[in-house]
Parts: structure tokens; sequence; C-alpha cells
């Protein structure tokens, strides 16, 4: 009994000893500064252009231009933003600081459409323009890695929260934006551009309020470094020891001592010249103090194999990219000749037709949710399906069909084998437990009927 007593009291300790800082209690300030930062960044970007050829009168294609290479300035800025956050000012310095410069752009940007005369208007409005693009990209890689940051990564608790939080993540910066496109865009169109970007200066005022209120939740780590440091140490030593052999040469792998606590990565077969970059040879077994660019860990190794391996993904992203900056602009335009009105005295915003991709994107991020265990034909095929259709092919091959209707089926034939016609309804099958085994034609045969599934739905 004293013992069972102790353990209650350790247990009651330990909850009581639970960290006050980060969770959701300091995420979900994050969550609602990032949906009113994405208000604010699309309803601007996405009427760009229309402000540009109609108030500004360029023509369409220097208007699109202008419009991809400010957004393509503010895709850029993260990465050096980033390397900031990392090395030297971290991640909330950089928040706020981002914070400070978007919501002075945005300020600037509303007195340039409002009260500057229109000779210097074209100058200061792009000037604000891309003090906004410098904001808006110190803004996007510092904070959702800070939102990460809130929770625990040895707790599977805060693993749990953490997979739900981003599931909301994902589904708040879709609906900022569907706000913005379909609220913003209409003042800006239809009462003045003063007003709707005015509303947008107020909305970043707000997340920085916002941002700011959680302050004493927030858990903040201090910079510890920018990984493409250890990105070129990695490459640097590898390149040094090029001529090592680790079996001759070789005694040993260096793996790391006196380093902050990091998730410990196996070592793997891919890209096998970097490890050369983590072999203790002669030289280095005689130094006393390590030289980082010349003996690596292999934490550090397989971290920057990890990134190589994202090389591929990110160069077939290109083409994306290519087609989703469109939206922003011929798409706009080819949307104003539309006939868009659906009453005499309400017409639809071209730059509003981009809700319908948003929608789109909205759903998907809705069947993503813990909750939603429901699976829809037009998002993602999910394993619940593939597993409910290769059951189905499974018993379709060696049971008889199952009839409908009143009439009894016919008898099997004497030599028991099923016939080419006989099959399984898919309610039937449905009920029908997954087999512990599957082999590669079901699986082929599944992605197959998926394919076609998609494909039928666009």
């Amino acid at each position: 009994m004293t013992y069972n007593s102790h353990k209650d009291g350790m247990k009651v300790d330990s909850a009581r000893q639970k960290p006050s800082k980060g969770g959701w209690n300091a995420a979900i300030f994050l969550f609602l500064v990032e949906v009113v930062e994405r208000f604010a960044f699309f309803g601007l970007a996405a009427n760009l252009i229309t402000y540009l050829t109609n108030e500004l009168h360029q023509p369409t294609s220097t208007a699109a231009k202008n419009v991809n290479i400010w957004s393509g300035v503010s895709y850029i800025v993260p990465l050096f933003a980033a390397f900031v956050a990392d090395s030297l000012l971290g991640r909330f310095n950089t928040i706020f600081l981002a914070s400070v410069i978007y919501l002075v752009g945005m300020i600037l940007l509303a007195l340039s459409v409002s009260v500057v005369p229109m000779d210097y208007r074209k100058v200061i409005f792009f000037v604000a323009l891309y003090i906004v693009a410098v904001g808006e990209g110190g803004h996007k890689p510092c904070v959702q890695t800070f939102a990460a940051d809130q929770f625990e990564e040895d707790s599977v608790d805060d693993k749990k929260d953490k997979s739900s939080f981003f599931n909301w993540w994902f589904w708040g910066i879709v609906t900022g934006q569907a706000i913005a496109i379909l609220g913003v865009i209409y003042v800006e169109d239809n009462i003045g551009w003063t007003v709707g970007i005015g509303m947008l200066a107020l909305a970043m005022a707000v997340a920085l309020i916002l941002f700011l209120l959680g302050i004493k939740r927030y858990r903040k780590q201090v910079p510890i470094g920018s990984p493409l440091t250890t990105v070129a140490q990695v490459l640097v030593a590898a390149a040094r020891k090029w001529r090592v052999d680790k079996m001759c040469d070789g005694g040993g792998v260096y793996n790391g001592d006196g380093q902050p606590k990091t998730q410990t990565l196996i070592h793997t077969n891919q890209l096998r010249c970097l490890d050369k970059a983590m072999i203790i040879d002669n030289l280095d077994s005689m130094r006393t103090i390590r030289d980082p660019w010349r003996l690596c860990s292999l934490n550090q190794v397989e971290e920057v194999k990890l990134v190589l391996r994202l090389f591929p993904v990110w160069l077939s992203c290109l083409m994306f990219a290519i087609v989703i900056a469109q939206m922003n602009t011929f798409f706009v335009k080819q949307g104003s000749t539309l006939q868009r009105s659906i009453t005499p005295h309400f017409i639809i915003p071209p730059a509003s037709l981009q809700a319908l991709v948003v929608f789109i994107l909205l759903h998907l991020g809705l069947d993503e949710f813990p909750v939603s265990k429901r699976v829809h034909i037009i998002a993602p095929i999910g394993a619940t399906f593939l597993r409910q259709r290769t059951a189905q092919m499974r018993v379709s091959s060696k049971c008889p069909r199952v009839e409908s209707s009143s009439i009894a089926p016919p008898p099997p034939s004497s030599t028991g084998d099923i016939t080419a016609e006989e099959s399984v309804d898919p309610p039937a099958a449905a009920a029908v437990p997954l087999p512990s085994t599957s082999d590669d034609s079901d699986i082929h045969r599944t992605f197959q009927i998926v394919m076609i599934i998609q494909a039928a739905h666009g």
C-alpha cells in the first residue's frame, strides 16, 4: 500500500512538473497569427495585377512580369531569413522583426494608394511592395518552425498534438486565403483600394498584437547554427578525404560528442561518397581538438544525405511553380473577360475566381483531420480505400457473385470452379475482412483502379 501511494504521488508530481510553456497554449497564438498573415498576403497578391493594369496603367505583359518578380523575391527572401534566424537572431526575434517590417510596408502601401500624389505614387508603391516582400519572406520560414518548437519531440502526447496542430494549420492558412480572395478583393474592386489595402494593414497590426500576446507562453530555443554550415562542412570534409579508404586507413566512425541532444539517425548506404567525412583517419586521431571541416559526425552526414535526397522533389516542383504563377496573373486577366454578373447589381471580381482552387484545397485539408474518417473519391485516396479494394478483388477471384435480386443464384459447377462471369458486389465485398497478406498483382491492380477513378474525377 505504501509503495502504491508513493507511485501515485510520483504521478501527481510529474503531472504538476509538466512545462508551463509551449504546447497548444502557445501554438494557438501562432496559428491565429498565420491565418491573419495569409489573409493580408493573399488580399494583396491575388489582386495585384488588377491594380497595376487599372490604376497604374501598365500593359498586361509588364504587369504580369512585375507580379512574378515580386512573388519570386518574396519566396527567395526566406532562404536568407532562415539563415539569420538559425545563426543569429533566433526564430522569435526574427518573427518580431519581420512582422514590424511587414506592417511598415503595408502602411506605406496604403498611403501610396491614397494620399501620395500621382507623380510619386508608382515609385512609393513599388518601394512599399518590396518592403512587404522582405517582411513576408522573414515571416514565412520562422512561424511554422517556431510553432513546431512548442511541442516536445520526446513526448508521445506532444507528437499527437503536433500532428493535430498542423492539420489545423493547413486549414487555417487556406481559410485565411479564401476570406481574403472573396472579401478583400471585392472591397478593392467595388469600394476602393484605400479601404482594401487599409484592411490588410489593420490585419497585420492585429497579427503583431496576437504574436506579442503569447510572449510569456512561448518555448524559445537559442540559435544553434545554420544547417547550411553543416552541409558545407560535410561536403568539404568528404572532399578532403576522397583518397581515404575506410577499410585500410579508417580508424573508426565519429559518432559525435558533446553535441546538443538530437535525434540519432541510422547509417544509410546511399551517397556513400559522403561517408568519408565521418571516418577517423590517422591525422584526425592525432588531433586533440576536432576540426569540423575535416571530421563530421554520423548524424551530420545523414542529415546532409536527407537534404540531397530532397533535390529531386524540389526540381519536380519547378513546373508546378510555373503553372501556379498563372493564377495571380493571366488567370485574373482572362477572368476579367468573362460574364461574371450573378444579379444586375452583383458582379464577381475576376480575381475572386481563384476561390475555386482554394475551395478544393480547403476540402482536401478537411479530409486530413483525425475526426474525418470517411473516404472521399475526389480526395487523395487513403490506405482504407486501398485495403477495401484489395479485399474486394481477392474475394472476386475466389467466391461466387452475391445477387441482390430475389432470384436465387445458380448453383456452383460440379467441379467447384468459379466462372469468369462470377464476381462479388462491392457491398458484399466491403464486409469481407482484410486478408493478412497481399501480393504484388493485387496491389498493382488496386493502383490501376485508383488511377482510373482519379482520372475520371479530374
